[in-house]
């Protein structure tokens, strides 16, 4: 049963991107992500000599000859039939059905017992498939691409994924297997708000991401470092549309040790950067650990949203005023945190999913907030009238101020003299920002500057 913190009716509705949608299928290590990076143009799905190391299905919109295309990577199909290979390996079967094009992605060199098994299981969909022979990175190699034709498909391609060799001809291809001649001019929204959930490794994000996006999008399972690479979809919730991406755990340092999660990281802190807000999903029962600290602080230095979210609240003994508790010890443990929202959540069920929705949104409103100013000015001076600056070595004046930026927030005071400036009347200044200017949840910086000759 639902608990308090979540109602039915607001159940966030995801959005279904309505362009033709092409899937590229294969087994493990065959060049599947590196031809889904050359056909969008950028790198987007980790590529690594490892086989397996894709996971999840990995979306992505692209653009072929002024088309737009949902493009979506999969995990190696295995004759495995445990664990997670497994899953893996039914969620490229699943993939399929739902998609306008599929390209089936074999080895030049090499066709193995897993090839024939996927074939067999994909002849059913074989009027949607173009048969990718990958690898054909020389002259030589193209004779061997026309005894592919054996398999059974009537459109077979040699190409290179990695150097880049005959790519338009497959682009050709895809194209005139979609046959859309005319595509209609839609008028499409960019997401407006861009929710990451960040946190160390089985904290329950990518259960948090199916929660919301109410499919099995992103693999759970208790073996940590699942996820790899980001695994997004888009929502509406409150008539506001999101984009909320899920991403691989972040453990410390010393105990990343092979390339692929150590990319898998560095996407994750990345993705701090190209986004607005994140949720960082914490272990109630643990509380806020060192580790917790660093993710939380990478956040906060590059002033971003920031969300901390209790997970696995259900398994917390009931203590009244639990929640002000675990938030004062949180705030003396870590001081950056005062201003962040710290709120309950159970990413199983939903329970205090809605809330923090509705702080997502009270932020990005924030982050995207411009002081007027003159309206800034007229402030300042009365911070000043309340509390004047302590006198230390010169008179020292703030002559005006302004915001110079948004998402991130910056503002920029001006003085007479940078000598003599007391650092602690800068903590003044933003608790002032913060309580009188409406920024009560979000990070920002404020940069004291001397005042060019002009300005003084």
């Amino acid at each position: 049963m639902l608990r308090t913190g979540w109602r039915p009716n607001l159940i966030p509705a995801p959005i279904k991107v309505n362009h033709p949608k092409i899937v590229i299928l294969g087994k493990p290590n065959v060049g599947k992500s590196t031809l889904f990076n050359r056909l969008l143009g950028r790198r987007r799905a980790i590529t690594d000599p490892t086989p397996g190391v894709t996971r999840d299905v990995v979306e992505a919109e692209c653009t072929l000859n002024g088309l737009k295309l949902l493009l979506i990577d999969t995990g190696g199909y295995t004759l495995e039939k445990q664990g997670l290979n497994k899953i893996i390996a039914q969620k490229s079967l699943n993939t399929i059905s739902k998609v306008d094009l599929a390209l089936l992605l074999i080895d030049v060199q090499e066709i193995s017992g897993e090839d024939y098994s996927f074939i067999e299981a994909l002849r059913p969909f074989s009027h949607k498939i173009i048969l990718v022979v990958n690898k054909v990175d020389n002259t030589q190699r193209e004779s061997l691409v026309y005894e592919k034709y054996e398999l059974g498909f009537n459109i077979v391609v040699g190409i290179s994924a990695e150097h880049g060799r005959n790519i338009e001809i497959l682009k050709n291809h895809i194209l005139t297997m979609l046959n859309i001649q005319e595509q209609r001019e839609t008028k499409e929204t960019e997401p407006e708000i861009r929710l990451v959930i960040l946190g160390k490794p089985n904290t329950g994000k990518s259960t948090l991401l199916n929660l919301i996006l109410g499919e099995e999008k992103a693999i759970v399972a208790k073996a940590p470092g699942t996820t790899r690479d980001v695994v997004e979809g888009k929502f509406l919730f409150k008539n506001k549309i999101f984009l909320l991406l899920d991403t691989a755990g972040i453990r410390k340092k010393k105990m990343v040790k092979n390339p692929v999660e150590y990319y898998s990281v560095n996407r994750a802190i990345k993705s701090i950067k190209e986004n607005d807000i994140i949720i960082l999903l914490i272990n109630a029962r643990e509380g806020l650990t060192e580790q917790d600290k660093k993710i939380a602080l990478l956040v906060t230095n590059r002033n971003k949203g920031l969300i901390i979210a209790l997970n696995k609240w259900d398994l917390l003994k009931s203590i009244p005023n639990q929640l002000n508790a675990l938030k004062d010890r949180i705030n003396f443990l870590f001081p950056p945190t005062e201003s962040i929202p710290i709120l309950p959540l159970c990413a199983k069920d939903g329970y205090g999913l809605e809330p923090i929705l509705d702080k997502a949104i009270v932020i990005w409103k924030q982050l995207h907030k411009r002081v007027e100013t003159s309206h800034l000015n007229k402030t300042l001076k009365k911070w000043l009238e309340k509390y004047s600056i302590p006198a230390r070595g010169k008179n020292v004046k703030l002559r005006y101020a302004t915001q110079v930026s948004i998402n991130p927030l910056k503002f920029i005071f001006f003085t007479n003299t940078i000598k003599g400036y007391p650092q602690l009347y800068t903590r003044y200044l933003k608790n002032r920002i913060r309580q009188d200017l409406g920024f009560t949840c979000v990070p920002f910086s404020v940069e004291i500057r001397k005042a060019n000759n002009k300005s003084q």
